[in-house]
């Protein structure tokens, strides 16, 4: 084969490999970390970074990942929940609200080109691109990844879904848990290098815990029995719709089928984290639900540590969610609290069934 053709052929054979390397995985988060990779090494690029909202509804930015190469000169990702670094921060604003690429001579031998991912004629994050040299002539094979990404997520958002709240489903619990979990050890180190350097910063105040609760409707047969399931369906979706605007952007909320709810709190001491579960409780309480009138939620919480098996926590959670159900309903209880007061029977089994 002329040297010609074979040089052709070759840079389209490992694009096409890159493609198919990224579009191979089934969770998000290693779609990030791949995709910021495979341009890394089809660039030969400094860094590539993936900006992306912190919420659909959001306009904040943070840096989900971020491919550099390590001492050794080998590509590696991180990065969950960084902040986008300040000094690309207004022209990627530009890019994301007028969603058009732009490309920046740094001055220092670098440049840098910020492309957005765009979905349905939104920008819902972008791609940032750093190099020691013009980069141009990358513009539309960025934005071509850029495409392929934003179609792909959107279909395993859809996969990751309860279909009738829009909640994440039970399958995406494990991975969304240890999402939250690395993000907060991500936060504690940023903590703790902040504090190394002189500035005044309390590590545990300010990065907290992470806690997982359990919610679940009081006497939701009755309310099928009584009016039907498309009643209760009503009664399912509007406390979703509750869920959202009651918890943070950053709390992370399941439906984990009929009528039970979980919510991942993070970065929260107990007493915060307890607040705001009374505050949607009592907020279900007082709400009258259309047809059916008053609806109560019972919820019981637990700690996460950092090590912990997700099943695990799963159980104390519903340890208390039972505790709560067989002591009025209508009630929150934390784990470690009726632990520690010797209240919680040995054998107590709740409504979860465990993985």
């Amino acid at each position: 084969m002329p040297w010609q053709a074979l040089h052709e052929i070759l840079p389209q054979t490992r694009l096409l490999d890159s493609v198919a390397e990224f579009t191979v995985h089934r969770d998000i988060d290693a779609l990030d970390h791949s995709l910021v990779l495979s341009l890394a090494e089809l660039v030969e690029a400094s860094s590539v970074a993936l900006c992306k909202r912190t919420d659909e509804t959001d306009n904040a930015l943070e840096m989900i990942a971020l491919c550099v190469p390590d001492e050794h000169n080998k590509l590696t990702v991180e990065a969950i929940g960084m902040p986008v670094v300040e000094s690309y921060a207004s022209d990627l604003d530009a890019v994301i609200t007028e969603l058009e690429p732009r490309s920046i001579d740094n001055g220092d031998g670098l440049y840098t080109l910020i492309v957005p991912v765009q979905r349905e004629h939104r920008a819902i994050g972008a791609l940032v691109i750093q190099a020691e040299r013009n980069l141009d002539d990358m513009v539309a094979l960025v934005e071509g990844f850029g495409r392929i990404y934003a179609n792909y997520t959107a279909l395993l958002n859809e996969s990751e879904r309860d279909k009738l709240t829009g909640l994440f489903n039970r399958r995406t619990f494990e991975q969304r848990l240890q999402r939250l979990l690395k993000r907060k050890r991500l936060q504690r180190a940023r903590a703790a290098a902040e504090i190394a350097a002189g500035a005044e910063r309390r590590i545990d105040g300010e990065v907290g815990s992470v806690w997982l609760a359990i919610l679940d409707i009081d006497h939701f047969k009755r309310i099928n029995d009584n009016f039907g399931h498309v009643y209760g369906d009503e009664v399912i979706l509007l406390l979703a719709q509750m869920m959202r605007s009651s918890f943070r952007q950053t709390d992370v909320l399941f439906r984990f089928g009929g009528e039970e709810f979980v919510v991942l709190l993070g970065s929260l001491d107990e007493a915060t984290a307890r607040a705001a579960l009374q505050r949607f409780r009592e907020r279900v309480a007082s709400h009258i639900f259309p047809q059916v009138g008053h609806v109560t939620v019972s919820i019981g919480y637990a700690n996460i540590g950092e090590s912990d098996y997700p099943e695990i926590v799963l159980d104390r959670a519903d340890k208390a969610l039972y505790f709560a159900k067989q002591n009025g309903r209508n009630c929150l209880h934390g784990y470690e609290a009726l632990a520690e007061a010797g209240a919680l029977a040995p054998t107590s089994a709740g409504s979860i069934d465990l993985f």
